[in-house]
């Protein structure tokens, strides 16, 4: 709701008289402080929800790694089902999209779109026999690094 001038609150209005003689009638703005107090509490909102904001991301990222690396081994034990035995080391996973030569039994793709990077942009690496396990499917993280910790910590299969 908008008041006439009139009915405007006294300390937001002054009055004063041009050269002219007439009255004429100004708004008072914010103050220098007032306006550093306002800067100063959006600083520390700032301070306290992004660092938060930015771990969030790092968790969905890892999580979307994980994710990703399980879809993954799911095509694989389906290869493996269809053809009797993993893909090589250098056949890759492309052989989920695309019929590897010489293989008769190949029933794919197995995944529908082609072999995404991880979420940190970087190629998932693909072993086998792993370590541990028939195969073996790494994201290093965001370092692209063996090891680290947090953000930078390896997720494999």
């Amino acid at each position: 709701m908008f008041l006439p001038l009139s009915h405007t609150p006294q300390n937001m209005l002054t009055t004063a008289r041009s050269s002219k003689g007439r009255t004429m009638k100004h708004f008072r703005g914010f103050t220098l402080l007032e306006l550093l107090v306002v800067v100063a509490i959006i600083g520390l909102l700032v301070a306290y929800v992004g660092p938060r904001y930015v771990s969030q991301i790092g968790k969905s990222e890892t999580a979307t790694a994980k994710a990703q690396i399980e879809a993954f081994a799911k095509a694989l034990d389906t290869y493996r089902l269809d053809t009797g035995h993993y893909p090589s080391t250098t056949q890759g996973l492309a052989v989920l999209r695309d019929r590897p030569t010489g293989e008769a039994k190949w029933n794919g793709p197995y995944l529908q779109k082609d072999v995404p990077l991880d979420p940190w942009g970087k190629a998932y690496i693909y072993r086998t026999p792993g370590t541990k396990n028939d195969f073996e499917l790494i994201s290093y993280g965001r370092d692209g690094m063996p090891g680290g910790s947090g953000d930078n910590a390896d997720v494999s299969y």
